[in-house]
């Protein structure tokens, strides 16, 4: 049998697994992880407001409890030994229970002793600060409170046999403070209730414990607002099939793999999901499987591993838990937020690139916007299928910019969980002839990693082609303006590059007799980017066009707004968009469909004046 040291310093079976089937050499180096509880990482333990703590119940399945409110709840009083003293949830906290605290009297001390495993991680989300603690209960009390059958507090000590502090990525700062619990049990079933699925939309952290059968480990997972996703909800199956099913995406890491090491070796799962506005809790148990590569893309695009969770038993608990908090500075390292493919265009695999782009022209139109032109030679001719008009296409930039797993970079956070795919949309229509070269062109602000490297790729005779794998086309057919009934006039508000889809559009616009208009907000930098597109597309003769330019303009830009108001069809106001403008008055309003794509902010100022109109829209946010 393995002394206490050889198993903390050791990788177990699962572990070891996973190492290997991620491809990471980690198992080849001893495990970071200490022996006990030293002072250093017990003044830390002190130091922070919340434990998070794991244990299982009767039926082996592990669950996860949040306590504490303020800081030094938990101290170390003697060697590899902890203690906490928190306001707990009586009769529905599932750690409680699991520890059978929660069936000693109201005002009754009682106490549970012997070898019950149990993990904690303490965590201080104003440093950003966590250290992960394992080992067995020592001796638990619950001591009830005067008139209050909800809340007692539970007393815990607790052998320290291993501990780690963690790295502060993904953990988005709160201030924490200690309060007081009113607990309402809203629900103990399946599916989960439409509270819960709302905290699920706003939760940025949740916190989960494992066990391989011997230790557990309880840790957290953080990222942007809504990353765990729910793929269903709905009743049970006859079977007993939870029809409650999450997901959410694993990050680049420390590479130690523990929690997905002991659900491989054991797939159940506890976790806890804190409203830090309301202290409600969603307490949740249920089986789990790793997703890794294509599979987990097959559910969230960009994602390269991940954790889908069968949901086998809930408990949603209104202001249950025994603190609150305000929200601070997000972390830097949080990735964009994935969603669903049923929420979003479907993925398109990495590994079976449709055809190569090859960059072979680069126009500058403003100190911030380019175009790009590439060339398209397709892998499979047999399988050569061009994009519609408006259509965007996926590029895999990940040959040129993946520089490896890295585990903190503080100069450039974001690239940890970056696979540099990028999306674009393709400002120019496909060729017409079946027999013509295929080129597509892509017209972009200069913003990230990938534009930086188009900006600063430096095209010549005797440079390296540089050949970027296309991975498909995309986008939404009811995006198109053609094709989607004459009867009503065509209203196109773009802001900035948004004018792209429009101008992947504009010769089916000009072979045909529909009523088009474009409003185009600008800023007054970007009028040489205003009249190139003005004055080399034909078509938009066709199109009543308004351009709202928003910043001065020095005298080079009143040449180049000279030349943009000589232009058939062309109205140029220096200020910016309003209501009215988009709403207009001289058309009956009946007979507008409004086709929309901006950044963020403006888009939700559109639709905030055009609700209850007809719109579509296309955001910058692939």
């Amino acid at each position: 049998m393995a002394t206490l040291h050889e198993q903390v310093k050791g990788w177990h079976e699962g572990e070891r697994a996973i190492h290997t089937l991620l491809k990471v050499p980690t198992s080849s180096r001893e495990n970071p992880t200490n022996v006990g509880l030293s002072w250093s990482h017990g003044d830390r333990v002190s130091a922070s407001p919340l434990v998070a703590i794991g244990t299982v119940d009767e039926q082996g399945r592990p669950w996860t409890s949040i306590w504490g409110g303020e800081r030094n709840f938990a101290r170390q009083i003697s060697h590899d030994r902890l203690a906490m003293a928190s306001l707990v949830d009586k009769c529905h906290d599932p750690v409680v229970k699991s520890l059978g605290l929660d069936r000693l009297a109201d005002g009754e001390v009682g106490q549970t002793s012997g070898d019950k495993a149990i993990s904690a991680l303490s965590i201080d989300l104003e440093s950003r600060d966590r250290v992960k603690l394992a080992g067995k209960v020592v001796v638990g009390a619950l001591v009830g409170r005067p008139n209050d059958k909800a809340v007692s507090q539970v007393q815990l000590a607790f052998q320290v046999e291993e501990s780690l502090g963690n790295c502060p990525k993904y953990l988005n700062k709160k201030v924490i403070w200690a309060h007081l619990p009113s607990p309402q049990l809203v629900s103990s079933s399946l599916p989960l209730p439409k509270e819960a699925i709302s905290l699920l939309a706003k939760a940025d952290l949740f916190f989960l414990s494992s066990t391989n059968g011997q230790t557990m480990d309880t840790n957290h997972r953080g990222g942007p607002p809504g990353f765990m996703r729910v793929i269903s909800n709905t009743d049970p199956s006859p079977g007993g099939v939870s029809g409650a099913v999450l997901i959410y995406p694993e990050y680049s890491g420390n590479r130690l793999y523990q929690t997905l090491g002991n659900l491989h070796t054991n797939p159940l799962i506890g976790l806890a999901i804190p409203d830090f506005d309301t202290s409600d809790v969603l307490y949740l148990t249920g089986t789990t499987e790793l997703l890794v590569g294509d599979t987990a893309a097959a559910y969230l695009p960009h994602t390269k591993l991940a954790v889908k969770i069968t949901v086998r038993s809930a408990i949603f608990v209104k202001d249950g838990l025994p603190f609150r908090g305000t929200p601070g500075e997000f972390s830097p390292y949080n990735p964009p937020l994935r969603k669903l493919t049923t929420e979003a265009p479907a993925p398109l695999s990495a590994s079976k690139p449709a055809a190569t782009a090859t960059l072979v022209g680069k126009t500058s139109l403003s100190p911030t916007i380019s175009r790009f032109t590439f060339s398209l030679a397709f892998n499979n001719p047999k399988e050569k299928r061009l994009w519609n008009p408006g259509q965007h296409i996926t590029l895999d930039f990940g040959g040129e910019l993946d520089n490896g797993w890295a585990h903190m970079k503080n100069s450039d956070p974001q690239s940890l969980n970056d696979d540099y795919v990028r999306t674009f949309t393709i400002s120019n229509s496909p060729p017409s002839n079946a027999e013509q070269e295929i080129k597509f062109e892509i017209t972009a602000r200069k913003h990230g990693p990938v534009t930086g490297f188009l900006w600063g790729y430096h095209i010549s005779p005797s440079a390296a082609r540089l050949e970027i794998p296309v991975l498909g086309f995309g986008g939404e057919e009811n995006f198109r303006l053609i094709g989607t009934g004459k009867e009503k006039q065509k209203v196109f508000v773009a802001g900035g590059v948004g004018i792209t889809p429009f101008l992947g559009q504009v010769r089916e616009i000009a072979a045909t007799d529909h009523e088009v208009e474009l409003i185009w907000s600008l800023r007054a930098d970007d009028l040489p980017f205003a009249r190139d597109v003005l004055g080399r597309n034909e078509g938009i003769k066709k199109v009543k066009v308004r351009l709202f330019l928003s910043g001065g303009c020095g005298e080079a830009g009143k040449a180049e707004m000279a030349k943009i108001k000589g232009l058939e069809g062309v109205k140029v106001e220096m200020r910016r968009l309003t209501k009215k403008d988009v709403q207009g008055d001289w058309f009956d309003k009946e007979r507008k469909k409004y086709f929309l794509c901006a950044g963020v902010g403006m888009m939700k100022v559109l639709r905030g004046w055009l609700e209850g109109e007809e719109v579509v829209s296309e955001s910058f946010e692939y």
